[in-house]
């Protein structure tokens, strides 16, 4: 046993943590090839090494995965310092350019002369599809507002496709569920945000980021487009560009009379508060959101108004309608807050009388000690609990909304 014990502790040393073995790029200048400074490390890595995120049967683990800025021709090594083989008979340690290789297409470079080589064709490389949006940014560390694009793509783009399947690996690393789409799906539409940057005298573009919406069919017609995918690149994280993206997407689907409403696929909780930014920027402009109005409560002209001039549909409507009340609310009256309160969660509390009318239909078939199991699992106390913790932790998410409102 202390041998087996033993063996163990010399194989867990052959253990790697792919977040952290993995290195990530985004690559201007050749200088940048060596500078440790910009690299950035995944969020996930299960989709290639399983859940433990783990690579067995190396020390020392580098695996270098660096795009170029724009075209995001891309540079795969793989680097270690020793292999289990090395040292133990009959142990196989993981394939690792295997699996990476499954994740990103064909063409990439092993040779760090032949990317540098390829890095002088970036010149050449402009935004795919039409430009819907321009901003800027001003730059701190730089001293000078960054001019950045947002355009609109789709696979009859000459290159593009080639160039979403290099994009479209970086879902891999920072969303937690992420696949691959078909883009051979023309209902597909692609968003993607692009920096304007000088080398040399020379405009380029580098890519920041980017969002694919599928358009749903609606009897009889209409379409629904939904946000499927969304990703701002580490490096350009924080600067608002995510609000920039949305926002265009939404007015660009606003003029279409064939849209219904815009919805999301599974939307995460920094999603949900960024369309929560978004969307009360549009709507607070809007009669029937007016303060005067606020104060009566959530209203069919408020759904009819919202969902005809911005295509947002009746929920996401009265989430604005609450952020909106809340900011129009003097907190510190207790009439006031108490009224608000009370509002929020007649709403919340929906899900809990559902429970307990499903429970009164199971409970006609129930041996007592089963109703009363049944009974404690939604004990009014614990209803009241989880309400008021629903209730302060949305109100928590409504400030912040406020807040970034009040900033801009």
């Amino acid at each position: 046993m202390a041998a087996v014990n033993d063996m163990e502790k010399k194989l867990a040393e052959y253990k790697c943590d792919t977040n952290e073995a993995i290195s990530l790029k985004l690559v201007r200048f050749p200088e940048d090839v060596e500078d440790d400074g910009i690299t950035f490390h995944p969020e996930y890595s299960h989709q290639c090494f399983g859940d433990d995120e783990i690579a067995f049967g190396y020390k020392g683990l580098h695996i270098q995965l660096y795009y170029s800025a724009g075209n995001l021709t891309t540079l795969f090594n793989v680097k270690y310092s020793s292999k289990v083989t090395d040292k133990f008979d009959c142990v196989e340690p993981d394939d690792i350019e295997g699996k990476i290789r499954d994740i990103i297409p064909a063409g990439f470079c092993c040779n760090t002369d032949d990317f540098i080589t390829l890095l002088e064709k970036e010149s050449k490389f402009k935004p795919f599809g039409a430009l819907l949006h321009t901003y800027s940014v001003h730059n701190e560390e730089a001293g000078e507002d960054i001019t950045y694009q947002i355009h609109k793509a789709d696979v009859s783009c000459p290159g593009f496709r080639e160039y979403h399947e290099r994009l479209q690996t970086f879902l891999m690393w920072f969303i937690e569920t992420a696949s691959f789409i078909d883009v051979d799906d023309e209902k597909w539409d692609y968003f993607l945000i692009f920096e304007k940057y000088n080398k040399d005298g020379e405009t380029l573009f580098a890519t920041v980021g980017y969002m694919t919406v599928y358009n749903y069919y609606v009897f009889p017609d209409k379409t629904r487009p939904r946000v499927s995918q969304m990703i701002i690149l580490p490096p350009f994280q924080g600067e608002g560009h995510g609000a920039q993206l949305l926002e265009t997407v939404h007015r660009y689907y606003m003029t279409d009379p064939k849209v219904m409403d815009i919805t999301a696929e599974d939307p995460s909780e920094n999603y949900v508060r960024l369309r929560d930014f978004v969307l009360v920027k549009f709507c607070q402009s809007l009669p029937s959101f007016s303060p005067a109005n606020l104060v009566h409560g959530f209203s069919k002209e408020m759904v009819t108004e919202s969902q005809e001039k911005l295509k947002i549909n009746k929920k996401h409507a009265r989430r604005v309608y609450e952020i909106l009340r809340l900011r129009a609310t003097d907190m510190s009256d207790a009439d006031h807050a108490r009224a608000y309160r009370l509002e929020i969660k007649k709403r919340l509390v929906g899900p809990y009388k559902k429970n307990q009318r499903e429970l009164a239909k199971m409970t006609r078939c129930l041996r007592p000690e089963e109703m009363s199991n049944q009974i404690n699992i939604i004990n009014l106390q614990v209803q009241h609990e989880e309400l008021e913790k629903s209730y302060q932790e949305l109100l928590a998410d409504y400030k912040r909304v406020i807040e970034r409102l009040a900033q801009a």
